[in-house]
């Protein structure tokens, strides 16, 4: 190779590294960030188990359940995280990937250790100790050339840039065998077997040999992670030592996670893999689940309803069940046999709010005048009780335009824009519902307060 040649090599090797430094902060750094760029997913049933399983780790943790959202993300990868605050993100390809409620468990109880651990406010620690690095030997490369040495400064560049990752990557890897050692700690305080966290580990190693395999060796020291079979060996003395490693999860809660997972992968996968998984020779309750899903979002709504009919014979009185019979028969064009089985639902869930939303909705689409009072009122308890959901408050904007109250139909909109960020929108919505509502009043005032945050917002990133 000419000297040219290894010139040319070594800035392409160096900007390399660089550019691979940076996206790696950068993507790192999401983790610190709102989930705005992936798609969460609302289900009722799902959010209630998540908040059940994880509640007796939430207070072995040392904080309090109504403080801590665990969250799901509709993406096919198996990865879970914590981005500020108290929230817990999980991935729906984990919860398909795992086999128990009790790996579940095993991923929760770590990511609470990052937030015990306050991870996600030093983060700023490890790209501050890797930005300095990679700034200093930009300047010495800098200086290496400026004297005459290309090849040289080049050298001290890519030194650097690999130094800074390195130390970037040592730092989240001391990080998460932290929150290793702190899940540990919160399932054994909560009498939680470990069993399943070591078996999740499991799955991630075979996860590393088969990309190994598929694509080059794995460098352990060019990991975010600690190796999946060094975490296992590390704390499976811990595991193994603990009271609760024999413990048995509770057959309920087992049985209530094959549900959950049935209907992830019916919503989630393509509908032909969702059937192959779960064939019509498997007539277990969890199976019917999958196809309803599946035959619904393959466009099949009779084949998706025999299977729900087949579900409500199983358990009448279960209001997920009958949850799902109503949105088919909904989302079929036939709302009022929906509302049967949705106020099934709401009673059933002690007015799940997310229900609820799904009700209002039903009882507007009947576009019957006498149905516009209910769905008000049962839209207006379902954003009460969770005022983090647009469609909900979309609909209620919907049902009081109806009414002819256009001031809280304008209060609405603006609830609903401030959610989904669009603060020019959300402004002028609370500015159009504060000229007709009565000054004082408490929509006036929630209506001020969406305006001025806004206005504060959009004043912020025009500054910027």
């Amino acid at each position: 190779m000419s000297i040219m040649g290894q010139s040319v090599f070594s800035r392409f090797r160096a900007a390399f590294m660089l550019r691979a430094l940076i996206a790696l902060i950068a993507a790192l750094s999401i983790t610190a960030q709102p989930v705005a760029a992936q798609s969460i997913l609302r289900d009722a049933e799902t959010e209630a188990f998540l908040k059940e399983i994880s509640a007796p780790l939430v207070v072995a943790a040392g904080l309090q359940p109504g403080n801590v959202d665990i969250i799901l993300i509709g993406d096919k990868s198996i990865n879970a995280f914590v981005a500020g605050g108290q929230a817990v993100y999980i991935h729906s390809g984990l919860i398909e990937t795992a086999d128990n409620a009790n790996e579940v468990q095993g991923v929760i109880a770590h990511e609470l250790g990052h937030i015990t651990g306050g991870h996600i406010i030093r983060f700023g620690e490890g790209a501050r100790g890797a930005t300095g690095i990679t700034l200093l030997s930009l300047l010495l490369g800098a200086a290496a050339m400026a004297a005459g040495s290309a090849d040289a400064g080049m050298g001290v560049i890519m030194a650097g840039q690999q130094a800074a990752l390195g130390k970037f990557l040592a730092f989240n890897r001391v990080q998460e065998a932290s929150a290793d050692a702190a899940g540990v700690g919160f399932l054994e305080k909560a009498g939680i077997s470990g069993k399943g966290m070591l078996s999740f580990f499991l799955k991630l190693k075979q996860e590393e040999y088969r990309y190994a395999s598929t694509y080059a060796s794995v460098d352990p020291f060019m990991q975010t992670h600690p190796m999946s079979g060094e975490r296992e060996s590390t704390l499976s003395a811990d595991v193994l030592r603990s009271p609760a490693y024999g413990k048995k999860t509770d057959p309920a809660i087992e049985e209530r996670f094959k549900r959950i997972k049935a209907k992830l992968i019916g919503y989630m996968d393509d509908p032909t893999s969702a059937l192959r998984k779960y064939p019509e020779r498997d007539q277990s309750a969890p199976a019917h689940y999958a196809r309803a899903y599946a035959w619904h979002r393959g466009a099949y709504p009779d084949k998706a309803a025999e299977e729900v009919a087949k579900l409500v014979a199983i358990s009448p009185e279960d209001p997920y069940f009958r949850e799902l019979q109503g949105q088919i028969l909904l989302e079929s064009g036939k709302p009022r046999e929906a509302l049967a089985p949705l106020r099934m639902a709401v009673k059933g869930t002690r007015g799940s709010p997310l229900i609820s939303s799904l009700l209002g909705h039903a009882l507007l689409a009947t576009d019957d005048p006498e149905n516009l009072t209910e769905a008000r009122d049962v839209l207006k308890v379902a954003v009460s009780r969770d005022r983090d959901n647009p469609f909900a408050w979309f609909t209620l904007g919907m049902a009081y335009s109806r009414l002819g109250d256009e001031p809280r139909a304008q209060l609405a909109t603006a609830e609903r824009y401030a959610l989904l960020g669009n603060t020019r929108l959300a402004m002028a919505s609370a500015e159009a519902a504060m000229s007709r509502i009565p000054r004082g009043t408490p929509d006036y005032i929630r209506a001020e307060d969406i305006a001025l945050s806004a206005r504060a917002e959009a004043s912020d990133k025009k500054r910027r």
